[in-house]
């Protein structure tokens, strides 16, 4: 009974610095992140609607932070109880190096289960719904669902996507079509409508293009064949990071099915599917610090340290990332490294002072 009072001692203090450190990360975040988009306030977009909308992408920074919280959290948790000598008399007591990490592991298993939630569930639903209803705010009805353009091949040609909006309708779509190698058509749509499970293209202009001549024909509606759904093309042109885990594994397979490469969508689903040993291996590091080499600091150096070491992880994967499409290895390798680094170096030094 002795222990698990202990545990639960010990993870109540490492939990609620991490909520604390969550709460602070997400209150500095929303503050610069609300002067900046205040540039953007217009008739119909007021301050206040700022401030709703930030309030409405909350789910996607605490998925953000959620890693640096637990770091410097756990820090700040383990720091106070070793400041207080309350770990030296645990370990008096006969509880080990190990079931002190354990302790601290518990609170992380439960931080992690929400994070993987709210990455599958809940943040891909808002940033979906608050990006569409900033853009409606701004443009009125019949806003764009998503600004960003994206290109994408499908068979023997090339698209280009201007934007799509909220009720499935594609504006601004080209298509150059190729035979062997060589440019034959290119076609222009105004926009392109999903009616009845098929896409009409409207507003249309055929350009065909032949050694000596070029003929072009406009075309009120037209019919537009392809196997692209708007889903698919909403994955394609929403922002990739705030896509759920299934969302990235299903846009990763469109795309292997069509024969290109899908390691950037593959990258983030495997950045978010190892969550649960990222925040482990940035555990280990934190109790390395309270019991290794940085034992003797004040507390504010030990969390200097963890916030250095926090940006070091975050960009060695941002590095890691296009590397792996340049060298051609696996994009889990390029979350993995800096996590086992850092599970590695946590435990050596946990292991040399324990």
């Amino acid at each position: 009974m002795v222990m698990d009072r202990l545990d639960r001692y010990i993870g109540r203090n490492v939990l609620a610095a991490i909520v604390v450190v969550q709460i602070v990360l997400l209150g500095l975040d929303i503050t610069i992140a609300y002067l900046d988009e205040l540039g953007d306030v217009q008739q119909g977009y007021s301050a206040l609607d700022v401030l709703f909308y930030l309030l409405m992408r909350l789910p996607w920074r605490f998925y953000q932070y959620a890693p640096v919280a637990v770091l410097i959290g756990a820090l700040i948790g383990l720091g106070s109880m070793a400041s207080s000598n309350e770990l030296t008399v645990m370990r008096a007591a006969g509880r080990s190096l190990t079931r002190i990490v354990w302790g601290v592991m518990k609170p992380v298993l439960l931080v992690v289960v929400v994070v993987l939630l709210v990455a599958e569930y809940v943040s891909p639903r808002t940033e979906q719904y608050a990006e569409a209803w900033k853009l409606e705010q701004r443009q009125g009805e019949g806003a764009v669902l998503t600004s960003r353009s994206g290109w994408q091949i499908e068979g023997d040609s090339i698209y280009r996507f201007g934007a799509i909006r909220a009720d499935n309708v594609v504006l601004d779509l080209t298509r150059y079509r190729f035979d062997e190698g060589q440019l034959v058509e290119a076609a222009h749509a105004w926009r392109a409508a999903w009616e009845n499970g098929e896409w009409q293209l409207e507003n249309v202009t055929v350009t065909e293009l032949y050694d000596d001549h070029t003929r072009a024909q406009r075309f009120d509606t037209l019919a537009w064949e392809t196997d692209l759904t708007p889903t698919q093309l909403e994955r394609l042109l929403r922002d990739i990071e705030s896509q759920s885990p299934s969302e990235l594994y299903a846009y990763a397979q469109f795309l292997q099915s069509q024969g290109q490469q899908a390691d950037e969508p593959l990258l983030y689903f495997w950045q978010k599917m190892l969550m649960p040993l990222t925040m482990a291996s940035l555990v280990l590091i934190a109790a390395s610090f309270v019991f290794g080499p940085l034992r003797t600091v004040a507390a504010g150096t030990r969390v200097f340290y963890g916030v250095v070491t926090g940006l070091l992880f975050k960009y060695t994967q941002d590095l890691l990332a296009p590397a792996s499409t340049i060298f051609g290895f696996s994009p889990v390798w390029a979350v993995l490294v800096p996590t086992l680094a850092c599970a590695a170096a946590g435990l050596y030094f946990l292991r040399r002072n324990g």
